[in-house]
């Protein structure tokens, strides 16, 4: 059972590195799942199964149970974008007999990092007749790469003594798309300035042409094109007990994952349980997609509508009785900087599930502290259960922090608790999970979706 939920969960990474792969992914076991459009329901009753979903990003899958929605709803939160670079909107350039495309990044990245690694792109190109063009090239193995290139070290003096947050500046992050021979130099090579014009232009058109021919994708195109550059490749175990996980993107699809198999496998709930995948979280949960906007809120409304009980003081209710488990990931303690951390605060590799009470940073700013009665609640189940957790922080209290999709939630007036795994090498082009920790995690996920009204 657990070698097969790891599998299951390292093809999902693999085949879900952006956002809107997550949601069409997740989307996809739903309904081999039994869940139906809400869209296309009047109404519902207990034992019923629908999901909600927001612009092919975001998505709620919700489980009718048997108690009254203005109970509340048992919720499994978590996010489905992670650091990326994003394809800007008027990008490709030629330099020098190289063609490029300019990228923006997404999210907290060191730029470093994402130097001279094997890179993909992968999204969607909008064109004016209303078609969409899927875009995934990188993953193939007979597909090309992309990279963004670095100064060799025997060139890099003045490099080298910049600061890492300096230097690589955000504007050099561009990928290598394809070059050109550039012309013989010497008399015998003289050309006109048109000549010389055409043969720089002659790379750019080259992979214009390309673009045209693989996708029908013109130019413009990508004033109207959502194109994100992932790491390429698929996850691998890692260490000679394969006892580890590195992989791209498992801030936060890790909790993504293990909270949807944790959905989907629950039955017979008394209250309604909710796997909720938003987007955004990686830059402050902003947009239609994020957890600040309604879309949660009016998906629970069109929930509360079809059970028939809709006014605006049910769907009030039925938020604030909730109970939430805020699905994210938390730094594994690293051994080589262990002076960044507190140890007896820390969160280690398979150790189990990470709670942690509250996020933020220094002191506690946009932290959603959650209440002790609620974690000990929490805490009987699981130990009753044999599901292993551990109580942690991120890192010394005047070291930094993070922050999660808690607090947004907790707005509400519900219970509210950070809960997922570690992640070594967080934020990372490949990040490093333990095995044992997303089993722990998926099985915590399920015991609290059975904690009922009062339990």
């Amino acid at each position: 059972m657990k070698e097969a939920f790891i599998k299951d969960y390292k093809d999902f990474l693999k085949n879900g590195k952006t956002e809107r792969e997550c949601c069409n992914l997740i989307v996809e076991l739903a309904k081999k799942n039994g869940y139906k459009d809400i869209n296309e329901t009047q109404t519902l009753r207990a034992g019923d199964k629908v999901f909600v979903t927001k612009f092919g990003k975001a998505v709620a899958l919700f489980n009718v149970g048997s108690e009254p929605i203005e109970n509340g709803l048992n919720i499994l939160g978590a996010h489905i974008d992670s650091p990326r670079l994003d394809v800007k909107q008027n990008p490709l350039y030629e330099k020098e007999f190289l063609v490029y495309l300019n990228t923006h990044y997404y999210g907290g990245i060191k730029k470093y990092q994402w130097l001279t690694l094997p890179l993909a792109i992968h999204g969607v190109v909008c064109k004016k007749d209303g078609s969409v063009v899927q875009v995934c090239v990188g993953e193939d193995p007979e597909d090309p790469v992309f990279c963004i290139s670095d100064i060799l070290p025997h060139l890099a003096q003045k490099q080298m003594k910049e600061s890492a947050a300096d230097f690589i500046p955000g504007e050099s992050l561009d990928l290598i798309m394809g070059s050109e021979i550039p012309p013989l130099k010497g008399a015998d090579s003289v050309k006109t300035d048109n000549a010389e014009k055409q043969e720089k232009d002659k790379a750019k058109k080259l992979i214009l042409s390309l673009l045209k021919e693989q996708y029908g994708i013109e130019e413009a195109d990508f004033g109207s094109a959502e194109l994100e550059i992932v790491p390429a490749g698929a996850p691998r175990d890692l260490g000679l007990d394969r006892s580890l996980i590195l992989a791209y993107g498992q801030d936060d699809r890790s909790c993504a994952f293990a909270s949807l198999r944790a959905q989907l496998e629950v039955k017979d709930v008394k209250r309604t349980s909710c796997c909720l995948c938003v987007d955004k979280e990686e830059i402050g949960s902003v947009g239609a997609t994020g957890m600040d906007s309604h879309f949660f809120e009016n998906a629970v409304a069109e929930l509360v509508a079809r059970l028939g009980t809709y006014s605006e003081l049910a769907v009030r209710r039925c938020m604030n009785n909730s109970n939430m488990l805020s699905s994210d990931v938390n730094a594994a303690y690293d051994p080589m900087n262990g002076d960044l951390y507190d140890h007896e605060n820390a969160s280690y590799l398979g150790a189990g599930i990470v709670f942690n009470k509250y996020t933020g940073s220094r002191g506690k700013y946009s932290a959603s502290d959650a209440s002790p009665e609620f974690i000990a609640k929490l805490r009987n189940v699981l130990d009753q259960n044999d599901v292993r957790y551990q109580m942690a922080e991120l890192g010394k209290v005047d070291q930094g922090g993070g922050g999660t999709i808690a607090y947004l939630a907790a707005k509400y007036g519900m219970y509210v608790l950070d809960a997922g795994v570690s992640v070594l090498s967080m934020h990372a082009p490949w990040e490093i999970t333990s095995k044992e920790d997303m089993w722990q995690a998926y099985n915590a996920y399920k015991v609290f979706l059975l904690l009922h009204y009062g339990a």
